[in-house]
Formats: structure tokens, C-alpha cells, sequence
């Protein structure tokens, strides 16, 4: 793989998280824009979500398989751009919801493929993932800004066109990729489904179910936090910085994630860290604090977010054979931002329509489930991950 490998995945991850640094915290403000219900917009939400679980091992399979690990995502690319580009006309929220399902398809789709092909590239290679990722965080926050900022001048509308201009420089940057070349792919067995069945019910089960339970307990803040935040007197702008502020602190825990101490830490830990700081933050934010104890909480997503997410990475990569790496990343995705996240949104709409921001509490259930995961999966492998299953 040429030496401008890191250059070209760091690209890729600033095009997606411009894009979705816009579509995660303001699509539900979006489609309270176009007047829809908290109940609609939850159940809209949860339909991308669920279209996240389908679709995802459909495009891992075919990535671990392709000759080219590039194909699968620029694929994706170009289909979130005609999804996304579908949802100009002034639709009702039965359409909006079938858009949600192939959006949440397409654009959701494409994290565990760029995951795993990330992931090995930097393994073999012998570059840093950490800060390539984190340049797609960096742009995350120049997203929820931009992103913020047209909302406030020009309505809830603008944020549409920003994602149908994000999904364009997707694509853009999807081409110049990598190829990822595999050698005799199909050969090699591809995802060979009653293997990754003997995966899942061993060790790496247990860093699924953590990691499913603590990123999907996210849930009500990806789906109303803006909705929430707006109507305790803070505009888009605060809620911009908001988000921003935690996901400056992710970028630095993704910078600092392969060195010293958090270097040293087993996936185990940092998966238990990430549940423990979960119920922490979401019990504290459903007490509608003042606005700077709420910054203070999004400091919390370096744990609940990056170090949970770094935990089950490391885990993959050193316990799931190369030919299984993006089924089993899209496993992952399809638990933990699928089913999970889609359970936890539309509950997070019943909710929040009936308590406001006290939904948030909610959360603690899936954080505290994602705790035992974790816990169990320290007494298994408390150092070193589980053998690879070959």
C-alpha cells in the first residue's frame, strides 16, 4: 500500500464526518422543520437505524469477498448521494421514513467498511490509526458549526443541502482510496457465516454486547439532544459548541490512544471506562443542568464515545481473522447503531414527548447492561484479547 495511504483514509474520514457532522445531531431538528411529531421524528430516526442493521453485513460480506476493498464503499458513496439528494421534495413522514431506511442504509454502511480496511491498513503498515480517524472528528466539529450557524440563518432546510454537498465530497474522496487489493478473496472463504457464529459466542460476544449496549445508549442524545437543548433556551449555536466540545475531547483521546497509558489498556477496560462514564453522563444531563455543567458532561464522550469505540477496535483487530474484519466490524455497527440505537431512539421519542429532557435517564439501562458485558469480558481476557479463530 503506498505511503500516501494515511493522507487518502484521512481524507475519506474528513469528507464523512463533515457530512455527518451535520446529520447526527440536526436531521431530527430537520424533520421538526418539516412539522413532524417527536413520535414521528423518533420512529423516522429509528428507521435509518434499522436500515444501519440490514444492510451493513450485506456490505461487509461483499467487502470481505471483493478483489478491491475500496468497491463496497464507493458504491455506498454514490447511493447516499442520490438517497440524500431524494429528500428535497416536501414528503410526509411515511416516505420519510423508507428515505431514513436507505440513507441509514448507505451512509451508516460505510463506517464499518472504512473501519475495517482502515484498521488492517494502519496494522500492516505500520501508521497511526488514532490521528487519521481523528482528522474526521476534527471535521465533525467544523460540521456542527457550519452546520449550526445555517440553521440559525437560513432555517432548518439549509442543513439538507450541506449533507447532499457532504455526500458529494464522500464520493469524491471514496474514489481515491486505496484499491485494498486482496489476494484470491473468495479463496479464502469469505464471511463464513458458522465461524463467525463460534466468534460471537465466545469472548468477542461479550465485546459486541458491551460495545452495542454503551454506543447504543447514545441513542437520545443523537435523536434529541437539539430538540431538547432548544427548548431549555439554547440555540443552535450553543448546541453546536456543545457537541463540538465533546467531540474535540475525542480527538484527543484518539491521538493520545496508542500511547502510554492508554496504550497499555486492554480493550476490556476501556470498554467498562466508556459503560461507567455512560451512566454518568446521561443520570447527570437528564437533570437539566445549567449550561456549563453540560459542557462539563460532553467531556464524558471521550470515554463514552472514543474510548468504547477504541476498545471494541482494538479487540477485532487482534482476536478476528483478517478475512472476517469487515463482517465482523458491521456486526458491531449493525448492534450497536442498529438495533440498539434504533430500540433506544424510538423509546428516546415516547419519552421525550411524555418527560423532556429527563429522557436522557433512560439511558442508564443499556449503560449499566453494557457494564456486565464488559466486566464479564475482563474476567475472561483480562490482559490479552482471545486466540483468533482461524
Amino acid at each position: 500500500m503506498s505511503t500516501a495511504a494515511p493522507v487518502r483514509f484521512a481524507a475519506y474520514y474528513g469528507a464523512f464526518y463533515l457530512t455527518f457532522g451535520a446529520f447526527l445531531p440536526y436531521f431530527p431538528k430537520w424533520l421538526e422543520g418539516r412539522e413532524l411529531s417527536a413520535e414521528s421524528i423518533g420512529l423516522i430516526v429509528a428507521a435509518g437505524l434499522a436500515g444501519r442493521t440490514l444492510v451493513s453485513p450485506l456490505g461487509a460480506r461483499w467487502a470481505d469477498q471483493a478483489r478491491r476493498r475500496r468497491s463496497p464503499i464507493l458504491a455506498f458513496a454514490i447511493l447516499s448521494l442520490l438517497v440524500f439528494a431524494l429528500h428535497t421534495p416536501q414528503w410526509g413522514a411515511p416516505v420519510l421514513a423508507l428515505l431514513s431506511f436507505f440513507s441509514g442504509a448507505v451512509l451508516f454502511g460505510q463506517i464499518p467498511l472504512i473501519d475495517a480496511f482502515a484498521m488492517r491498513a494502519a496494522s500492516k503498515d505500520g501508521f497511526a490509526f488514532g490521528p487519521v480517524r481523528a482528522v474526521g472528528s476534527a471535521l465533525f466539529i467544523v460540521s456542527n458549526f457550519v452546520a449550526g450557524a445555517m440553521i440559525n440563518a437560513a432555517g432548518s432546510e439549509s442543513v439538507l443541502y450541506w449533507m447532499i454537498f457532504g455526500t458529494a465530497l464522500i464520493t469524491l474522496a471514496a474514489a481515491f482510496l486505496p484499491a485494498g487489493e486482496q489476494e484470491d478473496p473468495a479463496s479464502a472463504g469469505g464471511a463464513d457465516w458458522v465461524r463467525i457464529g463460534r466468534l460471537i459466542y465466545g469472548p468477542f460476544g461479550l465485546a459486541l454486547a458491551a460495545s452495542a449496549l454503551v454506543q447504543g445508549a447514545h441513542g437520545f442524545y443523537y435523536a434529541f439532544s437539539a430538540v431538547a437543548w432548544t427548548a431549555q433556551g439554547h440555540n443552535e449555536v450553543l448546541i453546536g459548541a456543545l457537541w463540538s466540545t465533546g467531540v474535540a475531547i475525542e480527538i484527543g483521546f484518539l491521538w493520545l490512544s496508542g500511547r502510554g497509558l492508554l496504550g497499555r489498556l486492554s480493550p476490556a477496560m476501556l470498554l467498562g471506562v466508556g459503560a461507567a462514564a455512560s451512566i454518568l453522563r446521561w443520570g447527570l444531563t437528564a437533570l437539566a443542568p445549567p449550561l456549563w455543567a453540560l459542557f462539563a458532561l460532553q467531556l464524558l464522550h471521550a470515554l463514552t464515545f472514543a474510548a468504547t469505540y477504541i476498545g471494541f477496535l482494538r479487540y477485532a483487530v487482534q482476536s478476528v481473522p483478517d478475512r472476517y474484519a469487515a463482517t465482523a466490524q458491521a456486526i458491531n455497527s449493525a448492534l450497536s447503531g442498529g438495533v440498539v440505537m434504533a430500540v433506544a431512539s424510538a423509546v428516546s421519542g415516547y419519552f421525550f414527548a411524555r418527560i423532556g429532557v429527563g429522557g436522557f435517564a433512560i439511558m442508564i439501562v443499556p449503560a449499566a447492561l453494557g457494564l456486565v458485558a464488559a466486566i464479564a469480558l475482563w474476567r475472561v481476557s483480562p490482559l490479552t484479547p482471545a486466540e483468533k479463530i482461524e
